[in-house]
């Protein structure tokens, strides 16, 4: 009988030096280049003063979709702290993921990130671990680091944004800060696409005040273009700045974004067992994002049973692939039993990616549209949005979006996306919009179009017309704004 090969462990000095080679400015004093080159989302000016708080004994947990640019972003923290005059030797990054890392708990890899540094005084330390999901109970381990070395600052990353939002909730009160990172808004897309000089700022009246940071284009066709450009490829920093990418969607953001999510990281973590009946209700989901869609619809269509369906939903939700957004009637009432919903892709470029890219033209660009617009908002973690829809008697109305007041849960605005000039032309077909705005005193409504921009009057009620891409560019900035302004 031949005997079974007796592996050897991992010796700790192939670890630290791992650790020397993932962190290089320890001899540079810089970062690697490639991450140098890479443009700071928008978001990072949020992020990095949660990184720089060290009074407060709290970890920092940045939490988001695959390839949003979490790793990119720590990278650049590294950077910041280097330049503000950190000790190179008190910086380091440790991507989980690595399987020369499996087995090896937080303190440990703390420990010998000390070792491989040359420097053993735990005080002062700005320790960033990438991918934590990877770790077995991380919160738990996180938690004891935090408490156990109250002079360092303790930063992880994960894709897995179900489980770490989970369980930092469950185990980490009082000791986790979250911060999530979504796909890019449009804003974002503009910004790192270096496309300002197409934006200039304007005003726009609402119920007769001028509203700050509205905008508008001096070029709306070439801003169209890249709307349509976003919509297709937009949600993604890698993705935007890639020909070959964009050539072959679904050979990067399918694979890597999606088939990892659906195929390994929400069965890995919610024991799913028909990994391939997941995969297939996602992809129906995403091509009728946009559509209102009943529980009982989506059950005959697919074969699955309603309550496992709630499940899908939950995970989908929860890995930040899909939005359930809520219906409300014409006088904005919520429905007792929520047997109709819409479903939205968190980003829109994920339907070019299991499907093909659109033309600004195509049947199904509506909808996406839509579906550009709600990504949005839904960088909004403090906002529900709803749509209305309602009948009375032949009469069947809806409105895409309402924005609600939480505390006299009465409309405060609402809005309709649609992708054309039409009703720029011809307002009194906005027959649901103008109901629902008499029927709850709003004197003012928007509706987006194609290129065509203005203000009319229908009814003692002002329709504020703007075009869907500028309307998707100033929510964007004012996402940012309002996040800044809440310490988000």
């Amino acid at each position: 009988m031949s005997k079974k090969p007796n592996l050897k462990p991992i010796s700790e000095e192939l670890v630290l030096d791992r650790m020397r080679f993932e962190n290089p400015w320890w001899v540079t004093g810089s970062i690697d280049e490639d991450y140098n080159q890479m443009q700071r989302r928008l978001y990072f000016d949020l992020l990095f003063p949660l990184i720089e708080e060290t009074d407060v004994k709290r970890a920092v947990v940045l939490m988001g979709p695959r390839r949003v640019g979490k790793t990119v972003m720590m990278h650049h923290a590294v950077e910041k702290l280097l330049q503000n005059k950190v000790h190179k030797h008190n910086i380091c990054f440790i991507g989980i993921d690595n399987p020369i890392y499996l087995h090896i708990g937080l303190e440990e890899l703390f420990k010998l990130v000390m070792q491989a540094a040359g420097n053993t005084n735990p005080k002062g330390w700005y320790v960033f671990f990438d991918e934590i999901q990877y770790l077995k109970d991380w919160e738990v381990h996180l938690k004891v680091l935090v408490d156990s070395y109250p002079h360092t600052k303790f930063i992880v990353s994960g894709s897995a944004a179900a489980a770490l939002k989970l369980k930092s909730k469950e185990s980490g009160a009082g000791r986790l800060t979250e911060f999530m990172l979504p796909p890019l808004t449009f804003h974002e897309y503009i910004h790192l696409k270096n496309y300002h000089h197409l934006i200039r700022p304007s005003t726009m009246h609402w119920n007769g005040a001028p509203l700050t940071n509205f905008f508008t284009s001096i070029n709306i066709k070439e801003v169209n273009k890249h709307f349509i450009d976003y919509i297709n490829f937009g949600g993604y920093p890698e993705v935007i700045f890639s020909e070959k990418i964009q050539a072959n969607p679904g050979r990067y953001i399918k694979s890597d974004i999606v088939d990892k999510v659906l195929l390994r990281d929400l069965p890995s973590l919610y024991g799913i067992k028909d990994v391939q009946e997941l995969n297939s209700f996602f992809t129906t989901l995403a091509y009728y994002s946009g559509n209102e869609v009943s529980l009982n619809t989506l059950s005959k269509n697919s074969g699955v049973e309603k309550n496992l369906l709630k499940k899908y939903l939950e995970y989908l939700e929860a890995a930040f692939l899909i939005r359930v957004i809520h219906r409300i009637d014409d006088t904005a009432k919520r429905f007792q039993r929520a047997n109709f919903y819409k479903i939205f892709l968190t980003n829109p470029s994920l339907r070019s990616a299991l499907f093909s890219p659109l033309q600004a033209t195509d049947e199904a660009i509506g909808n996406m549209v839509e579906t550009a617009v709600y990504a949005q908002w839904l960088h909004r973690d403090w906002f529900t949005p709803w749509y209305a829809r309602w009948s009375v008697g032949q009469f069947q109305g809806e409105v895409d979006m309402v924005g609600i007041d939480d505390k006299k849960l009465k409309p405060v605005w609402a809005l309709e996306i649609k992708w054309s000039n039409r009703y720029f032309e011809k307002p009194e077909e906005l027959k649901s919009l103008l109901h629902f705005c008499e029927k709850n005193n709003l004197k003012s409504a928007l509706v987006t179009t194609i290129d065509k921009e203005g203000s009319l009057e229908r009814g003692g009620i002002t329709l504020n017309f703007i075009p869907a891409a500028m309307y998707s560019y100033v929510v964007g900035v004012k996402t940012l704004e309002q996040k800044k302004n809440r310490g988000k």
